[in-house]
């Protein structure tokens, strides 16, 4: 017969043994481990990888005039591909930027004839803002990746998107890591080093002009360039002229941002803020002028009127690169590429919207490069939705959400209620 301290020890060891199975069961439903001090948080299980996803973009053929470029160059539709998404491109869509349909063919994407086809897909990458037709051909729930041109758009355009729930994300709006605009940037810099072999070309006999070479030989004074602003197209204005051995004279309000301009390129520089008077005695003498100030959202800004440019020597050159702003210099009139100068007080006046689409190719690179990246990076995230939630530079371009308008701005103007995309993201 068993002793008493054998049958206490079997009744110990089926207790703790019934305590572990409930302390195992409690510890699936709280998330703690039982130990011999009492519970101890386990570790939380947390999510390893994202789900990629699968991307169908349609670039369709621009049918603003003038616009030669394309968001998408053959080499990056191979890499697209080659990570297993879809690309659909209208025929003739890189004809412009002198991308034939076969370079985009042969590197994997589709070719197709109907624009409605194109504007299936679940992204649409598209240059120019899509027109009220095009809006048309739009599903619900789409992905917008274009320019906004806020300045002429209307109210219809804003409605017309809100209606058919898209998120629209506009370039200008797009940030990077370094909290820079990407896009802004590159189409700055091509057309701040562009105006300047415009400049050029138009102060040559063969346009009329005054036949006068755009740098300086030796024993001949060098041609004086005047730039109205600091920022990155003037800066890259700056470059191209001092390397043609152009004397250079940079006007700005902010003396930082004069500062910086002469630290990046050189002490010989003639820097000034903006004064009339001193501005009008500069005029005098100059041979090219470029507009390249940034106007922000209070449109035109004459820093040069039209007394001053009567004051120019006949055969000058103007290049008002803040024309799609509203322009810079009173006697500036918006023209286009095919009717692109003016003669006004014997200066020649270069006042084109988009000089980046004059050199088609090299810009198209330039925004393939940005978004190239930025779609692998969707892709990777597990959509767009997923890629807002911790992108803030993506989500700094949305101006509408699902349909909802996110931009205040936009709102303001048009008298339609926005939302904080930041809230929104919150909430989905």
């Amino acid at each position: 017969m068993p002793s008493i301290y054998v049958i206490l020890e079997i009744f110990f060891f089926i207790n703790s043994s019934q305590t572990r199975v409930n302390m195992s069961d409690k510890e699936e439903k709280t998330g703690y481990t039982f130990g011999r001090t009492g519970f101890l948080p386990q570790e939380e299980m947390l999510e390893i990888g994202k789900k990629k996803q699968k991307l169908v973009i349609g670039i369709p053929k621009e049918n603003k005039k003038h616009e030669s470029r394309v968001g998408l160059t053959p080499e990056a539709v191979e890499i697209l591909v080659n990570n297993g998404h879809e690309i659909i491109i209208e025929k003739g869509a890189g004809l412009a930027a002198n991308y034939a349909d076969t370079n985009y063919s042969e590197n994997g994407a589709q070719i197709v004839d109907s624009k409605s086809e194109v504007y299936q897909c679940d992204i649409i990458l598209k240059i120019a803002p899509p027109t009220i037709e095009e809006i048309e051909l739009f599903k619900t729930n789409q992905i917008l990746l274009s320019s906004l041109h806020f300045p002429s758009q209307s109210e219809e355009y804003i409605r017309k998107l809100m209606r058919k729930k898209v998120t629209a994300i506009s370039f200008e709006g797009l940030k990077d890591r370094e909290n820079c605009y990407p896009v802004v940037r590159s189409m700055s810099e091509i057309a701040g080093t562009t105006s300047i072999f415009i400049a050029a070309e138009y102060l040559s006999n063969v346009h009329e002009g005054k036949g006068v070479l755009l740098g300086g030989i030796t024993g001949i004074t060098p041609t004086e360039v005047i730039i109205l602003g600091a920022g990155t197209a003037a800066e890259y204005a700056a470059r191209a002229a001092l390397g043609l051995g152009a004397f250079i004279k940079v006007f700005d309000h902010s003396v930082a941002k004069l500062k910086r301009l002469q630290t990046n390129l050189s002490n010989r520089l003639f820097t000034s803020v903006f004064h009339p008077k001193v501005m009008k005695k500069h005029l005098k003498s100059a041979d090219i002028v470029i507009g390249a100030i940034h106007l922000g959202d209070g449109g035109p800004q004459f820093l040069i009127t039209e007394e001053m440019v009567k004051g120019m020597k006949k055969g000058a050159v103007i290049i008002d690169l803040s024309i799609d702003q509203g322009g810079c210099v009173e006697t500036s009139e918006c023209r286009n590429h095919s009717n692109p100068i003016y003669t006004k007080f014997g200066v020649i006046h270069y006042c084109v919207p988009n000089i980046a689409s004059r050199v088609a190719r090299t810009a198209s690179i330039a925004l393939s490069n940005v978004f190239n990246p930025l779609l692998l990076s969707i892709a990777d995230a597990g959509g767009v939705q997923r890629q807002l939630k911790d992108d803030l530079g993506l989500r700094h371009g949305v101006y509408i959400y699902n349909g909802i308008l996110t931009n205040s701005r936009i709102g303001d103007h048009f008298g339609i209620p926005s939302k904080d995309i930041d809230l929104l993201m919150a909430a989905f």
